[in-house]
């Protein structure tokens, strides 16, 4: 992070966007498939970071652990902006 008047600036390092959302897509169904509340157990486990919130079924856990909390975040943020404000 670098300080720009006052703001701070976050600065990501990934592997690529396209690893978060296929990651969310797998585990979204991996939870649906077990009869979880896929956006329950995820709200759970990003304000906590406990993987115990997301199920082992489908490998599912293993995927999720492989993000940063804040990776699922901004993936979340960027697919609700641009659904919400397309083109921008």
């Amino acid at each position: 992070m670098s300080e720009m008047n006052g703001t701070t600036k976050f600065m990501r390092f990934s592997e690529g966007q396209e690893t978060a959302s296929l990651i969310l897509a797998h585990v979204y169904s991996a939870l649906e498939a077990k009869g979880y509340d896929p956006v329950t157990q995820l709200v759970g486990f990003i304000l906590t970071g406990d993987p115990t919130y997301i199920t082992s079924y489908n490998n599912a856990r293993s995927m999720i652990c492989r993000l940063e909390r804040d990776e699922i975040l901004e993936e979340l943020v960027r697919y609700y902006l641009q659904g919400h404000f397309p083109g921008r």
